[in-house]
Parts: structure tokens; C-alpha cells; sequence
């Protein structure tokens, strides 16, 4: 199968602060690829390199095949669509005309939409379930509300990756859920990658076809949930104890956080209850 991403030997610094320290991986074409760790592990900065928003200090990035450092940004957001960590607040502007925002890299300079981009945008709309919101204005919305208008923009970008930072952050457990389903739909349905940052191992394991996990700027694990999502790496990455069993939905991991009362290794039970291959 072709990679839709490939990253070699990156290397990220802050001034003399290493992030990121030789991170190797790649991305298949159509893949859900969700990336955890702790806070100050990477993540974002990891995705701002995928997405050409950060210069790598050493180390190559490929999309679709292509060199990163080749790619013009116009010919990068025909590839990728970003959808931020953080809904702006305060943007002037109705849903329609943020969604319609994603039609510009197709457009010449000083070019105006027309119409099959405006069937595009309600298509978007009508995909992520915002099209009743279409004369709304961005602030008048609620966070989840938001994040799915972010993500038509995204649709209406009709790029092949979409990259998104923690999208399902500071919302309730059925937005959640909602984000989640869209993603896998957007992937199923239309072929697009979609590689996410994610903080609720949960929901990584249940969606993600793999896995990656930072620790400190380096690749701790990668792979699929079941071989992720195990208590002593995930104790070792965070730093406290959890326990790990079998997800009652699906055959994959569940973690779950020991309080302070539990967290001693003598008196937690740490087994996963996993089918084995």
C-alpha cells in the first residue's frame, strides 16, 4: 500500500532543547494513525512538522511520495488540511463562510468562488452534520459545535491527510464520541488519512488502526492498541499506575487510572485481559 506520510530521523529543537529526537514512522494511505504521550512529549510539535507549519532541524518528511521541503505551501494544502487544537473565538464570520475557506488553495490568485465550490462547501457542511448552522457566526457556537465546523473546512479542502490536535479536547463524552465516528466515516467513505493527537487512551484504542506513542521526543511505542496499550509501558511513558483489561466493546485494551489508595505495585492487579493470537 502506498504512505501517505513518511518521517526519517527527525530531529526537533528549541534552541538547545531537544523535542523530538529521531523520530522514524510512517503512515499507510487511509490509515487512522492516533498519536499519544504525556504532556511536553512532542505531539504537536510532531504534527506541525507533518503539516509544514515547523522547519525540521535534521531528519525528511514525505507526503504522498513527495518531499516535504519540495512541496509549495499552496501544493501542501491541496495534501493536507489541519484542523487546530483550539477553535478561534472570535472569528467574524458565519459557518458557510469559514467552511467555504477551504476552497482556497484551489483558487487562482484574486479568484472568487463559484459554484461547484459552493456545492463542495454544503457538501462539507451536510457531511459533519453543521449544515443548520450555516448562517450562524463562529462565536455565537459551542465548542463542539466548533470543532465540527472546523472539520467541513477540513472536508471542503478535499485533502487526502487530514491532521487534527486533540479535536475531542474539552468536549463532553458523546462529542467525543461524534468526532470519532466522523473521522473513521471520513475515512471509510472517502479514503482519507487521518492522523490525530489524542490524550484519551481510550478512544485511541478503540479507533486507531495504530498506535504511536511519544515519551520525551522519542517513540516509546508503535503499533496496534493491543500492542501499545499495555500497563507497563503506558507506567513507564505517564508515570503512574493504571490498570489495563479488555475494552467490553471491542477486543481492545481499556485503561483505567488507579487512585492514590490502589496505585501501590503490590495491590494492583495489572493483568490484561486480552485474546491472545
Amino acid at each position: 500500500m502506498k504512505q501517505a506520510v513518511v518521517v526519517q530521523d527527525l530531529n526537533i529543537l528549541y534552541g538547545k532543547l531537544p523535542i523530538l529526537r529521531n523520530v522514524t514512522f510512517s503512515v499507510t494511505e487511509g490509515e487512522y494513525f492516533i498519536i499519544i504521550g504525556p504532556n511536553g512529549s512532542g505531539k504537536t510539535t510532531l504534527v506541525k512538522v507533518i503539516s509544514g507549519f515547523l522547519k525540521p532541524h535534521s531528519g525528511s518528511v514525505e507526503i504522498m511520495g513527495r518531499p516535504l521541503v519540495a512541496i509549495t505551501r499552496r501544493s501542501l494544502a491541496h495534501a493536507v488540511a489541519l484542523v487546530p487544537q483550539s477553535p478561534p473565538m472570535d472569528v467574524p464570520f458565519t459557518v458557510a463562510e469559514v467552511v467555504l475557506m477551504g476552497r482556497s488553495p484551489h483558487l487562482g490568485l484574486l479568484s472568487l468562488e463559484g459554484r461547484e465550490d459552493m456545492e463542495i462547501a454544503e457538501q462539507s457542511m451536510r457531511f459533519t452534520n453543521v449544515s443548520h448552522l450555516a448562517r450562524s457566526r463562529l462565536d455565537q457556537l459551542s465548542a463542539g459545535e466548533r470543532q465540527r465546523v472546523l472539520i467541513a473546512r477540513a472536508v471542503c479542502q478535499r485533502a487526502g491527510i487530514i491532521v487534527l490536535d486533540e479535536p475531542t479536547a474539552s468536549l463532553d463524552v458523546a462529542h467525543q464520541l461524534h468526532i470519532m465516528d466522523l473521522m473513521e466515516k471520513l475515512r471509510t467513505e472517502q479514503g482519507i488519512t487521518v492522523i490525530m493527537v489524542s490524550h484519551d487512551l481510550n478512544l485511541a484504542a478503540m479507533y486507531a488502526g495504530r498506535i504511536l506513542l511519544l515519551n520525551h521526543g522519542n517513540i516509546a511505542g508503535i503499533g496496534a492498541a493491543r500492542d501499545v496499550i499495555q500497563a507497563g509501558l503506558l507506567e513507564a511513558t505517564y508515570g503512574c499506575s493504571l490498570l489495563v483489561d479488555q475494552n467490553p466493546f471491542r477486543e481492545v485494551p481499556r485503561v483505567t487510572p488507579a487512585p492514590g489508595e490502589f496505585a501501590q505495585p503490590d495491590s494492583l492487579h495489572r493483568k490484561v485481559f486480552l485474546k491472545q493470537d
